[in-house]
């Protein structure tokens, strides 16, 4: 599902127009996006846990030359799915 096809569903399933139904998931994607910025979990219980982490420097292996590289620390978004939808 692409985020065409998810709007619609929104649509489809809230009686929302189709506009109103992306205005809203906009929202909700950049308001996660604004707390994972700045370091904060978001919690959606049953559905799951956004966070951020951060990565260690690393040297890795470069698959074409087989030459090690080094790779930097970086903080990755992680997602930890909920109880319901992993259907427990």
């Amino acid at each position: 599902m692409n985020k065409t096809e998810l709007v619609n569903a929104m649509a489809a399933k809230t009686g929302m127009t189709k506009v109103a139904a992306k205005q809203a998931m906009t929202a909700c994607f950049d308001s996660i996006q604004e707390q994972l910025k700045k370091g904060e979990k978001v919690t959606l219980i049953g559905f799951g846990t956004f966070s951020v982490v951060k990565r260690k420097a690393r040297t890795a292996k470069n698959p074409r030359t087989g030459k090690a590289v080094k790779v930097p620390a970086k903080k990755v978004a992680k997602f930890k799915a909920g109880s319901k939808l992993l259907g427990k």
